[in-house]
């Protein structure tokens, strides 16, 4: 039977309440080991009763062994022992140990059947041992006892600190909490036996962070310990929180964390300009929502908690600037709204409001979360385009408006202070007509070509003005110039009217119904009449009935047309229209007289061929012959006068091609010479077309342009509106020279440092003049002094 002894510990095991000893039957034939039983034989089962009723000797139960744990000696230590029954000590008994650990932590005396621990055992580790011991006959091997399996159990002691297996901690709680916030909990692990003394009891302190924060000593949970923290006094807190086990006694063994607190932040803080006044300068010339400048209010607090809102609150720019909220930066941000002018106002005064788009109820006493302050803007000048004065014009003029009338003053200005000359013109761009021409100074519009609505009814042309002192400076304006309608346009047949009359038709028979158009367009609208033209009044056969809308209607006045008699009748039909004035022409009705059946059917409009029953005579075709020639004669005469009149006027008839000579029997001209040209044509055209001076040595080729100047141009004493007129009608005149003719004229006159040249206006008789000054003159003017009897300083000619 098995049994096992550790009788030299058995008073300290018993000490330490870790070992359990029971006493067993030393003789019973079923031995319980482990929870497992072996059946008895019929002899054992016989005595059994017997030796129930006597004193049984006990052996030790040896199903568990107990060992501590952290042993730190040098020699192996010793469990306990294993022993058979049947060993009577002289070594036949052989003993195994097998399971786990062993012959790697535990080994046993395979005489003795002592079992020691090899290494350090670690209950952390492993806890328990489960093994198997066996008891053979060393000399046969023949198992002595039954495997039994037994228990070794590691005792605890208390070799483990507690640990935070989450440290360290991160923490926040928000700024200006009430006292007792929790804030977070900590948890710190013993791996030693929860079961076994205190070894595993933890108890929570604080070692650093007070006087902020507090920490359960039971459950670890950390709480705020201080009121009215300000993050923006101190945000960062490092809490050193310790676990000590054993309840916290002396010799416990303990384990600290770090929990990293931070303070959230809250809206306790109101928003504050750091400056009082902001100075800002912007051009006038600077673009709609164009930045001005940047303003910033400081707030101490982050976040949602710092987002601003700008806005303008008072001053004289209100309408003129818009200040924008920067999201990404919390700035706001200055702009233009409107077109600034340094003439019209140099400087802006605007009061700015800063204010925190979210508020914290409980904070409103630390407020007023808002705050001021004042922009001074100045604008500064820059050099401008000139500007129109309106910025469009429409102008309406009427068609038969005469060259060089002015239909618009075109007017700009220099917006700068300096207020330079300016300088119109017309982009050509939008007049390639040339229909239009503005004056250089004046800003004068007028026309340079007749204006036909009928042609272009509408003109849009661009005015440009340019500074006199800086022409990159330049403005422009629309001009849109509607063309009034004239009645100028006669009213025509809206198309060639050719009619049919039947020979059987009767007196009053519809044949032809015509109408008109007109190109004009009267404001009351087109009304047309007809009647017969004057040679026509009394036609016999054909009369007209007026319809009163503008259409009419031809009837016959007769019957009885024969195409034998006349195949062919031409009406001149008047056509009138009602405009002021009045306006009218004549179109021509063709009528064919026509074989029709009795159905009114024309058959056939060729008249019958015939014979002239006399031919011509020799006589009359000799007639014919002569007027044929005589108009020959005549056209041929008309071409060489119109070849003569376009070749130049040759005063020498010699001509040479090498060598010209022109002679003139005058000096050149001089105020004198009014046949080369009239200048008082220039001054005073009325004169000027009265009296027309042709010179003798030249072709008239070109006459006196003022006397086909309109009478209105005539009465304008505008220079440039005459040579408007007169630039149109030489470009109109087929027969004008292709080039230029440019006439330069030099008064001497009393004007001239030489006075007048003339002898015209001098004295009649030498002895009135003296030319003594000739002699001061020179030794080149010796010969005219000695002409003229000057006589030097002597008495003596020089």
């Amino acid at each position: 039977m098995w049994t096992s002894g550790r009788m030299s510990n058995a008073k300290n095991l018993f000490g330490l309440g870790v070992s359990l000893y029971f006493w067993g039957l030393m003789d019973l034939t079923t031995t319980v080991l482990s929870g497992s039983a072996r059946p008895l034989t019929e002899g054992q089962e016989d005595n059994l009763s017997d030796k129930l009723h006597q004193r049984m000797k006990r052996s030790w139960v040896w199903n568990q062994f107990f060992v501590l744990e952290e042993y730190t000696g040098t020699d192996p230590l010793y469990v306990g022992k294993l022993h058979s029954d049947m060993d009577r000590g002289d070594g036949s008994i052989k003993y195994i140990l097998s399971g786990e650990g062993a012959g790697i932590v535990f080994t046993i005396d395979d005489t003795t059947g002592d079992i020691h621990a090899i290494q350090r055992l670690d209950r952390e580790e492993r806890s328990q041992y489960t093994l198997r011991a066996q008891a053979l006959d060393r000399r046969t091997g023949r198992p002595m006892e039954p495997e039994s399996e037994f228990i070794i159990k590691i005792q605890d002691i208390n070799d483990n600190e507690p640990k935070f297996l989450d440290g360290p901690y991160i923490a926040s709680v928000p700024e200006m909490s009430p006292v007792g916030t929790s804030v977070i909990q900590v948890t710190a692990t013993d791996a030693d036996d929860p079961t076994y003394g205190n070894s595993a009891r933890v108890v929570y302190s604080i070692l650093q962070g007070q006087p902020y924060f507090s920490v359960d000593s039971r459950t670890g949970l950390i709480r705020t310990a201080l009121m009215n923290m300000d993050r923006e006094a101190k945000e960062y807190y490092e809490v050193i929180i310790q676990a000590k086990d054993m309840g916290g006694q002396l010799g416990g063994l303990a384990g600290t964390t770090t929990v990293n607190i931070t303070l959230s932040d809250v809206n306790d803080n109101p928003p504050r300009f750091p400056q009082k006044h902001y100075q800002m300068s912007v051009l006038e010339s600077a673009p709609i929502s164009s930045t001005v400048g940047r303003v910033v209010a400081k707030d101490l607090d982050e976040g949602i908690n710092a987002e601003m809102k700008y806005s303008l609150v008072d001053g004289d720019g209100l309408d003129v600037f818009d200040i924008n909220t920067d999201p990404n930066y919390q700035v706001g941000i200055i702009t233009v709204r409107k077109p600034l002018s340094f003439e019209s106002k140099k400087s802006y005064t605007l009061k700015v409001e800063g204010a925190n788009s979210h508020l914290e109820m409980r904070f409103l006493n630390l407020g007023p979360f808002r705050d001021t302050t004042t922009v001074h803007i100045s604008v500064e000048d820059v050099d401008e385009p000139p500007v129109f004065e309106p910025s469009i014009y429409f102008v309406e003029v009427p068609e038969d408006v005469e060259i060089g009338t002015t239909i618009q003053i075109i007017s700009a200005k220099d917006p700068d202070v300096t207020n330079n000359s300016i300088r119109y013109s017309i982009d050509r761009s939008s007049d390639p007509g040339r229909f239009f021409y503005v004056d250089i100074t004046s800003g004068a519009l007028m026309t340079a070509r007749p204006l036909d609505r009928e042609d272009i009814s509408w003109h849009n042309i661009t005015v440009l003005a340019m500074e006199l002192n800086n022409p990159s400076q330049v403005g422009s304006v629309s001009v849109t110039v509607k063309v009034l309608d004239v009645n100028d346009n006669a009213p025509e047949f809206a198309r060639f009217y050719e009619a049919f009359v039947c020979e059987n038709a009767k007196a009053g028979q519809l044949i032809q119904t015509v109408s008109a158009i007109d190109r004009d367009d009267p404001q009351e609208g087109q009304h047309f009449y007809y009647s017969l033209a004057p040679e026509a009044a009394n036609n016999p056969n054909f009369t007209l009935r007026d319809n009163q809308d503008n259409t009419a209607w031809i009837l016959t006045r007769r019957s009885g047309f024969r195409q034998q008699e006349q195949s062919t009748f031409y009406l001149p039909i008047l056509i009138s229209d009602n405009g002021r004035p009045v306006l009218s022409s004549t179109g021509t009705l063709t009528v064919h007289v026509c074989s029709c059946d009795e159905e009114g059917m024309v058959m056939s409009c060729n008249a019958e061929a015939y014979v002239l029953p006399v031919s011509l005579s020799r006589g009359a075709l000799i007639a014919i012959l002569a007027c044929i020639f005589v108009l020959l004669v005549l056209v041929l005469l008309i071409l060489s006068m119109r070849r003569q009149r376009k070749q130049p006027y040759i005063i020498d008839e010699e001509e040479n091609i090498h060598e010209n000579i022109v002679r003139y029997d005058d000096e050149g001209g001089g105020e004198e010479d009014t046949e080369a040209f009239d200048i008082a044509a220039m001054w005073n055209p009325r004169e000027a077309q009265l009296v027309v001076k042709n010179r003798q040595d030249m072709l008239p080729e070109i006459e006196s342009l003022s006397r086909y100047v309109p009478q209105a141009c005539i009465m304008d004493n505008n220079v440039h509106n005459y040579v408007l007129a007169k630039l149109y009608e030489a470009d109109m005149d087929l027969w004008a020279p292709p080039f230029d003719s440019l006439q330069t004229y030099m008064f001497e006159g009393n004007g001239s440092v030489a006075e007048s040249l003339s002898s015209l206006q001098s004295v009649t008789t030498d002895s009135d003049q003296s030319y003594d000054y000739l002699t001061d003159w020179g030794p080149r003017f010796k010969k005219l002094a000695e002409m003229y009897g000057a006589t030097d300083s002597s008495g003596a000619l020089w």
